[in-house]
């Protein structure tokens, strides 16, 4: 049993970071357009000198959170079975596919569908149905 407290905690800690952004700063807890914010301020206009902190803050709790968490308990293992150059591949298709989407996983998937957002609930179905595509035609040529 003790094997599900850690994906648990996971989902609350989630949560209740997604719902305190939204609460506190009127924001959605979107990577990519965390990310997309901090790299539009190279374009004049588009974001303001407080807006950058807060979304540097969010990134260094994302690259803070596992550290802390090895320091505490034991990482699990991980095996990526794909190369180099197949990984940069599939990070530069979910970065296209974010801007398509207007949003990414976390964005659609968890803010987007507690809110109950029509948009959110075609771009969440639109990822799932894109991964298990994948999936089917991946084992089909291993």
């Amino acid at each position: 049993m003790s094997a599900y407290y850690a994906p648990l905690a996971g989902g609350i800690l989630i949560g209740l970071a997604t719902a305190m952004l939204l609460l506190v700063n009127g924001r959605i807890a979107g990577i990519s357009g965390i990310v997309g914010g901090l790299l539009s301020r190279a374009f004049p206009g588009q974001a303001t000198e407080g807006d950058a902190a807060w979304r540097f803050a969010f990134l260094g709790g994302l690259v803070a959170a596992p550290l802390v968490y090895g320091a505490l308990a034991a990482l699990p293992s991980v095996q990526v079975d794909a190369g180099t150059l197949t990984l940069a591949a599939a990070g530069l298709l979910v970065g296209v596919g974010t801007r398509y989407g207007s949003g990414c996983t976390s964005g659609h998937g968890v803010c987007g569908l507690s809110r109950l957002s029509p948009r959110s609930l075609v771009a969440t179905l639109c990822f799932m149905a894109a991964g298990f595509a994948t999936v089917a035609v991946v084992r089909s040529f291993a």
